[in-house]
């Protein structure tokens, strides 16, 4: 598991306009990744972890002719921006962003997505945007 710290412990001289957590998780259970009553659990936790609010309905949609990529696909927009994500049933994998331009803890952001997923490894990778 790769780790970075907090986001909200990263300070640099010159303000991001925001941060873009990119998360991947592995060998998730096939049950969670699969239902949409899962992935609606998920965001709307998600947003309440990291204090953000939640601007409008989670949008899911299952979809992908070619086995690799089929799968649900999210977004929800934040008044602060996106938290989006691809769930792969071919290989029971995760890739879920958040970008935001307020920050929050990428640490727990990833914890808390490869614990709801039962996820047996993650992996994050945290940009600032400027």
């Amino acid at each position: 598991m790769n780790s970075t710290r907090p986001i909200t412990s990263h300070v640099t001289e010159t303000q991001p306009w925001g941060w873009s957590t990119a998360i991947d998780l592995y060998e998730c259970d096939p049950e969670l990744i699969r239902s949409r009553e899962a992935i609606t659990e998920y965001v709307a936790r998600l947003v309440k972890l990291l204090e953000m609010k939640a601007f409008g309905e989670t949008q899911i949609v299952h979809f992908g002719a070619d086995e690799k990529v089929t799968g649900f696909s999210m977004t929800q927009l934040i008044e602060t921006s996106l938290i989006s994500g691809h769930f792969a049933n071919n290989t029971n994998a995760a890739y879920l962003d958040v970008f935001s331009c307020k920050a929050y803890d990428a640490d727990a952001a990833a914890a808390f997505s490869a614990e709801f997923f039962k996820a047996k490894s993650y992996n994050q990778q945290v940009l600032t945007r400027q």
